[in-house]
């Protein structure tokens, strides 16, 4: 049958294949509702038959579409044949609906060697910017890795596939299992090589693996099977990009380095502060030789040594007695801790074989894992949490970053495994908290002040105004209009009376316009007259008690003229 035709959800129509990798085939299509053109990936038959991948897809990629960032593909739509949206039918597979970008995979540049400095450092920081915005919305990418990003025409780095490697590794029942679904393990964390849990730190440890690959044309770690490179993911040290490739600038081996950290507490605490290292890098110096090992040292641990005997022993932790070694061996310690931690990851496995298959079919289990809620309706989390049979409780908290009746966080958080029937506390978002701001035309300076205090706001600048109707120090007018709600705290400034008037000089007026132009100042004019003076100008005001300038509301001021009698 012809994907020409085929239309997903009565909505999707489904056109000629643009690209594919392990899991998934992307073609081109037309959102027919919209009248756009948009990309589908549609995910592999065989994990469409897993019901667990379908709910963890689903609810991942829910997560993946609340992102909308430069950097990152926008996800628009996802659906199966249970859960899928629209009117999706049974012969459905799931299916992303994602935004059309054209431009070039950045493993197809690499493909070519190593390239331009200032390129590489740009795009690891469209992956870090990306990555900065999707981990403070609680979202880990689990699968960082140059097919997964995207260099448009114009030069912008797209990153993709946000929540679907937790999708699939959720869902799979074997590291072996989920390695073969994602691809190669050359980006994997120490963290995931091991199966552990994992946090936004290891989708730094995958972009630092992106950033040599830049730097060097090739991965720091390489193997002829992914239990080899795994292994050196978690015991070997990384030689650094400049050892490999001369063009590299030294100044960037430490962050390299520092991003590839065994432990996650030793690389950069977030995006943020590797992409500050990384932009400070460009412009600063190399490190000495006798810098970068003391950094390497502090890392690491001493140089690795014994090169055969680590070969020796790497062959039997792999079936393939075949496969290429691109790092001296780790110390003889090391050795022994990884051959103990593979016994017991062999021994757990078995176990866990041997549980699952004297389980009897009928008996569910009753384990469920948190879904990411963060910035979903209330409402939405309510349902979500019902699929799962898990009660929500709802509790009310303010907030600055989250929109009013959206989830802020809950607890236990997401990625925790709770029994069926408990009880989720959700905390939704009542939107920023506000101030009224309070009437304060008419008070006095501290009354208003008081009134700010009391109403959660502080006082701001002062100024003041002459005018002729108000006693001193009251308040004219506010910076904020009464009855508004403001963030608490924000500061008001205010004019007030500054209990003087500006007192013109009238000398020269006659008495009858000076008295009056002084009454309507709200001073009170007394006129003096002068019998021993000259003639000339009668009725004319010779002098003032005050001069000119600023004088108290109220002020007496004395105005001396001529009778000219």
């Amino acid at each position: 049958m012809s994907t020409e035709q085929r239309v997903l959800a009565g909505r999707y129509r489904v056109d000629e294949l643009i690209g594919h990798g392990g899991m998934a085939k992307v073609y081109r299509g037309q959102d027919m509702t919209l009248g756009r053109e948009v990309a589908i990936k549609i995910l592999d038959p065989d994990l469409a038959r897993d019901t667990a991948f379908r709910t963890r897809f689903r609810l991942e990629a829910q997560a993946a579409s609340r992102m909308s960032h430069p950097s990152i593909v926008r996800v628009y739509d996802a659906g199966d044949s249970t859960t899928g949206s629209g009117a999706a039918s049974s012969d459905d597979p799931p299916y992303i609906v994602m935004e059309l970008v054209k431009g070039t995979l950045l493993k197809d540049i690499i493909s070519n060697g190593p390239v331009p400095v200032a390129d590489a450092v740009r795009y690891v920081d469209g992956i870090l910017e990306a990555l900065d915005y999707s981990h403070r919305a609680g979202v880990i990418h689990r699968d960082i890795k140059p097919g997964n990003v995207m260099v448009t025409d114009k030069g912008q780095v797209k990153v993709m596939d946000f929540g679907i490697a937790r999708a699939v590794s959720d869902s799979s029942s074997t590291v072996a299992e989920t390695t073969q679904i994602i691809g190669t393990a050359a980006y994997f964390s120490p963290e995931q090589a091991k199966g552990e849990p994992v946090d936004a730190r290891a989708d730094l440890y995958s972009t630092g693996v992106v950033l040599y690959e830049l730097l060097t044309g090739r991965q720091p770690f390489r193997g002829d099977s992914p239990v080899a490179v795994a292994y050196q993911h978690v015991s070997e040290t990384p030689v650094p990009p400049t050892e490999v490739n001369e063009e590299s600038p030294g100044a960037l081996d430490p962050i390299v380095l520092r991003a590839l950290a065994k432990d996650p507490y030793q690389r950069f605490p977030d995006a943020a502060n590797f992409r500050a290292a990384l932009d400070a890098a460009t412009t600063g110096h190399a490190p000495s030789r006798k810098q970068l090992g003391a950094l390497t040292s502090e890392l690491y641990g001493p140089s690795p040594r014994h090169a055969q005997e680590t070969a020796r022993s790497l062959r039997q932790l792999s079936t393939d007695t075949t496969m290429a070694r691109t790092q001296s061996g780790p110390p003889v310690a090391w050795i022994w801790a990884g051959v103990a931690l593979l016994a017991v990851l062999l021994a757990s496995v078995l176990f866990w074989v041997l549980t699952i298959s004297m389980r009897p079919p009928e008996v569910p289990s009753t384990a469920r894992t948190v879904p990411n809620l963060v910035n979903v309706s209330a409402e939405r989390a309510q349902e979500d949490l019902g699929v799962l049979d898990l009660t929500a409780k709802l509790v009310l908290e303010s907030s600055t970053d989250i929109a009013e009746g959206n989830v802020i966080r809950t607890d236990p958080e997401a990625g925790v495994t709770v029994a069926e029937g408990d009880s989720i506390t959700v905390y939704v978002s009542t939107g920023i908290e506000t101030s009224v701001v309070p009437t304060l035309e008419g008070l006095s300076r501290a009354a208003a002040e008081a009134a700010l205090t009391a109403a959660g706001l502080e006082l701001g600048s002062v100024t003041q105004r002459n005018d002729n109707n108000l006693a001193a120090d009251t308040v004219i007018e506010a910076s904020q209009v009464a009855g508004a709600e403001i963030a608490p705290g924000t500061a008001v400034n205010l004019v007030v009376a500054s209990g003087k008037v500006s007192l013109d000089n009238v000398t020269g007026w006659t008495v009858t316009s000076a008295t009056t132009a002084l009454e309507e100042l709200g001073l009170v004019p007394v006129q003096v007259a002068l019998a021993d003076c000259p003639a000339t100008n009668p009725n004319t005001v010779t002098s003032m008690s005050s001069a000119p300038g600023d004088v108290p509301v109220g002020a007496t001021i004395e105005l001396r003229y001529c009778t000219g009698k």
